[in-house]
């Protein structure tokens, strides 16, 4: 129930009118019209997900059913990035219209409708942005395993501000975005194998770490299965910020060498390195070399007890 009365409050607040006067297509008129009711949006966007479970449970397509409910959050997801782009651009268009500010009324309406559209993307962008956390999250209770999409990042936020200055918006839009996206917090380095079965040894382990350092920011290699995808289900789990680093494909052998040195550039805390390929041998050796508390855990730790072992390697 507590988890449902916050997603009301998360609702409630995305879906507030921030600005009067809205219009999210140059050249349209401008709408005084009100938000779709928060609680409403909140049970519908529940339904999209729940429903492709519960319908094809205990039929031969259920095993589909994951897949399907994932397009369903990435819909929303690529959606809410499209709005999030445009209103990005729109902002640039703003910060080169304040300098040219000369008191005439031409001006001052230019760049009062280039605000309002800014402002009112920025609406529909903590809206839609709203909508995907909550149906992540409904994918996370049906499946047990957090939604993910490799290649963005997965927040959202609101302002509390309904109408400022061109310029104070400019600067609060910055911070906010900042925040979202640069967490402040001391790092835990995490990579490991795509073959690992004993997700208890990893959760034991996070959590201890976690009991240490509460306010961990857990940076992890990214791999959709095995290790990564157990620690990204903990940090669903815990509320855990987590950085995924992805491979840069590009750099071919190199890539996940490359990853590793990124990672280290973050001058972690501590790092958690699950037996698996050469490079977690070599994040673990490199961490090691750089002076950072390093835990291992190998394969044969799963059929013993891990954190014992782990720690003291």
């Amino acid at each position: 129930m507590t988890d449902y009365l916050d997603a009301a409050d998360r609702f409630e607040h995305a879906f507030t009118e921030t600005v009067e006067n809205f219009r999210i297509v140059p050249g349209e008129e401008v709408t005084d019209a009100a938000m779709p009711d928060a609680g409403q949006v909140q049970q519908a966007t529940e339904l999209m997900v729940r429903t492709i479970f519960d319908i094809f449970r205990d039929t031969r397509l259920e095993s589909v059913a994951d897949k399907i409910a994932w397009g369903v959050v990435y819909s929303l997801h690529k959606v809410a990035k499209d709005i999030e782009g445009q209103a990005d651009r729109a902002a640039r268009v703003v910060q080169e219209l304040i300098p040219g500010q000369d008191g005439s009324e031409v001006n001052s309406l230019e760049l009062e409708d280039a605000q309002i559209l800014c402002q009112s993307l920025d609406e529909t962008q903590d809206a839609l942005a709203c909508m995907r956390d909550h149906a992540a999250a409904t994918y996370h209770v049906e499946t047990g395993r957090p939604w993910s999409t490799p290649r963005a990042s997965l927040t959202s936020s609101k302002r509390t501000a309904s109408v400022i200055a061109a310029q104070d918006y400019l600067k609060a839009r910055y911070q906010r975005r900042a925040q979202a996206y640069a967490p402040h917090g001391p790092v835990v380095l995490f990579s490991g194998g795509q073959v690992w079965e004993d997700h208890a040894l990893i959760y034991d382990v996070l959590d201890r770490v976690h009991a240490r350092i509460p306010g961990m920011i857990l940076a992890t290699t990214a791999q959709d299965k095995g290790c990564d995808a157990i620690a990204a289900a903990w940090a669903a789990r815990t509320g855990c910020k987590l950085i995924a680093f992805t491979l840069n494909h590009k750099l071919g052998q190199r890539a996940g060498f490359v990853r590793n040195e990124q990672m280290l550039r973050l001058k972690p805390a501590e790092a958690i390195v699950c037996e698996g390929s050469g490079i977690q041998d070599h994040l673990a050796r490199e961490a090691r070399q750089a002076r950072i508390v390093t835990h291992l855990l190998r394969r044969s730790d799963q059929r013993t007890s891990g954190w014992a072992r782990a720690m003291n390697r």
